[in-house]
């Protein structure tokens, strides 16, 4: 299989944080595909300085906010009709470590079918309220999956092969927001994807900016862990057949 890779990076008012991320991942050397979630005028011009600057780096922009989830897939099916094979997702609040690019990358050439799912090792003190959070939806999905195939599904540091993510998209209807993430890896696992986990250095930058509301994202995430769980119990049996046929 042909491996061709880009980075894909959702945008919507991150602060600071952005030119240090985006100088970070351009230093990869790998096109990346930049979607602008309607942010502020400031952040709009900063990007559009580093798309003029660097023939790499692919924007596009929405004048209405979608969500993270939507951005991410408007920024994949860009790159898949460019004909990247494969897409690193990374956040733009400056969370993730660019360094981890070239061993994603790396594991990617070698395992093109897999997903390669980032594990967040934590540099400095995380929110309680996210930590708790994790090992809330890690149960989910444990249970949604029947196993312990996914390290992480809440981490935005994921390299996708693009052809099956876009049928999935073509497909079903992903959400649109903080819930992506995991509704995304869980559905490739439905359809046979190896998942191969890898470590990620997260920090949560003093600058940093979180669009992430308590109330109202963990809302959808629980919508979205009650349709999953409801997919699981229909494909029971062939979940199960697959997992003894393995």
């Amino acid at each position: 299989m042909t491996f061709r890779p880009c980075l894909v990076v959702p945008v919507y008012n991150p602060g600071p944080a952005l030119t240090r991320t985006l100088e970070g991942l351009l230093a990869c050397g790998v096109d990346m595909f930049v979607h602008d979630d309607a942010s502020d005028e400031a952040t709009g011009q900063e990007l559009a300085r580093f798309a003029t600057a660097h023939p790499a780096l692919h924007l596009s922009r929405w004048e209405v906010n979608q969500g993270k989830g939507a951005a991410v897939c408007e920024a994949f099916r860009r790159a898949h009709a460019a004909g990247f094979t494969h897409a690193l997702q990374v956040d733009s609040d400056g969370q993730h470590d660019a360094g981890a690019v070239a061993p994603f990358l790396a594991l990617g050439a070698m395992n093109p079918t897999a997903v390669i799912a980032g594990v967040p090792a934590y540099a400095g003190p995380v929110p309680p309220a996210r930590r708790y959070g994790r090992w809330f939806t890690h149960a989910w999905v444990w249970l949604e999956t029947l196993g312990f195939d996914i390290g992480d599904s809440l981490c935005g540091f994921r390299l996708y092969p693009l052809a099956p993510m876009v049928r999935l998209m073509t497909r079903v209807p992903l959400p649109a927001r903080m819930d992506f993430d995991t509704a995304a890896i869980v559905r490739l696992h439905w359809e046979g994807l190896p998942v191969i986990n890898a470590p990620v250095r997260v920090v949560y930058p003093e600058d940093g900016v979180s669009h992430f509301d308590l109330l109202r994202d963990n809302l959808r995430l629980t919508r979205m862990h009650t349709r999953l769980v409801c997919g699981m119990l229909l494909r029971l049996p062939l979940l199960l057949w697959c997992k003894v046929a393995r």
